[in-house]
């Protein structure tokens, strides 16, 4: 657990970059939603849900990018981008698992994260060290 705390700084950059690329829910919807989920919605509205979802989720993903060079805000950071990808996590398990299988790559990176932000947060295997050198 000390790599990851000696590694959070890049770890938050790499995760906020990755999570930024859904800027493409807000640019393009559909696009977006076929290669995510492999399916599409129709209509107005869900173009204005789907936009807004994006630039959302794009919101965190620059949190996370911001935070890392900030450690004063990581704490918040990494709370709410957790609790953001284990709720998708949680919705496309229940709800929304038809659609399980396209969204493949999201759920293990997100699975990823949530563990790891979590460790984080409750201090598992810091040190001395690693709390001060943040």
């Amino acid at each position: 657990m000390n790599f990851i705390h000696a590694h959070i700084k890049w770890i938050m950059v790499v995760a906020g970059v990755l999570t930024c690329t859904m800027v493409l829910a807000a640019v393009a919807p559909q696009l977006a939603l076929q290669r995510t989920f492999g399916a599409t919605l129709d209509g107005p509205l869900a173009n204005v849900v789907v936009r807004s979802w994006g630039v959302l989720i794009t919101l965190v993903g620059a949190m996370l990018i911001y935070a890392a060079f900030k450690p004063v805000h990581r704490k918040l950071v990494l709370f709410v981008a957790a609790t953001s990808k284990a709720a998708l996590i949680g919705l496309i398990a229940g709800p929304g698992s038809s659609y399980m299988a396209a969204a493949t790559p999201v759920l293990v990176f997100d699975s990823l994260m949530v563990v790891i932000f979590t460790l984080v947060l409750l201090d598992v295997g810091a040190t001395k060290h690693d709390a001060s050198s943040a």
